[in-house]
């Protein structure tokens, strides 16, 4: 249970500080600080969290990187599965917190939507959409499996790593999509969005966000083995 509480726990920390920025400080083309400000909170949240949690459960907190650990051989079904849902718990109760700080607080939500995920960036086109998740989260899943790869020597600097590639993305990604790359940072604050808000409009399109990081950190997982020349089964 431990394991499943860390990656509770760091998954809600992540959508508390990483969407509650977004939501403070805005992601509009015309407000180009606000998507560095986004980015770098986003991963110096996974920076935070790998060196608290990481030692507990590897600090996954996020569904498409448990999937690329699972199809690795990192991981048990079963813990994959549990892991799944204890990050998506996560991120409501992150995202249930932030509505309830700006609501009593009476503070703007300058992205107008909990800090959603949408598709405004790329015209509202799911596919272009699903395509740029499909591409960020090949790299950010990618990279993680090859820090955390037991060939790899990067000592203490594994967080570090990983934090600044989540970084990147997000500075590549917030115009066009939001930047996902997490289906449970994107389930969490479209199911806010909803009820404090009383707008489905993120609902509707969640899947691309759920579709695509899935897609993409499966292939980062076949390429990472296909490179390795090892293919593992996953654990029963």
């Amino acid at each position: 249970m431990r394991k499943y509480l860390a990656e509770f726990i760091g998954t809600m920390v992540l959508v508390t500080l990483g969407c509650g920025t977004a939501m403070l400080v805005g992601c509009d083309a015309a407000n180009g600080g606000g998507y560095i400000l986004t980015a770098l909170a986003f991963g110096l949240v996974i920076v935070a969290m790998a060196y608290s949690v990481g030692n507990i459960s590897g600090c996954h907190i996020n569904p498409a990187v448990s999937l690329g650990v699972l199809l690795t051989g990192g991981m048990t079904v079963k813990d994959f599965l549990f892991y799944i849902c204890a990050q998506i718990l996560g991120a409501i109760a992150g995202s249930g917190l932030l509505g309830l700080i700006f609501m009593l607080g009476d503070v703007e939500d300058k992205t107008g939507g909990m800090g959603t995920n949408g598709l405004a960036g790329v015209h509202d086109d799911a596919f272009a959409g699903l395509l740029v998740e499909i591409v960020l989260t090949f790299i950010f899943v990618f990279a993680i499996l090859g820090v955390t790869c037991k060939k790899a020597n990067h000592g203490s600097f594994g967080g570090l790593v990983i934090g600044l590639t989540l970084t990147l993305v997000h500075i590549f990604g917030i115009g066009l999509t939001g930047t996902s790359v997490n289906p449970a940072r994107s389930i969490g604050p479209a199911l806010m969005n909803a009820l404090f808000n009383n707008s489905n409009d993120a609902i509707i399109n969640v899947w691309v966000f759920i579709l695509g990081p899935m897609l993409g950190a499966a292939l980062a997982a076949f390429i990472w083995r296909l490179l390795n020349k090892t293919v593992p089964a996953a654990k029963k």
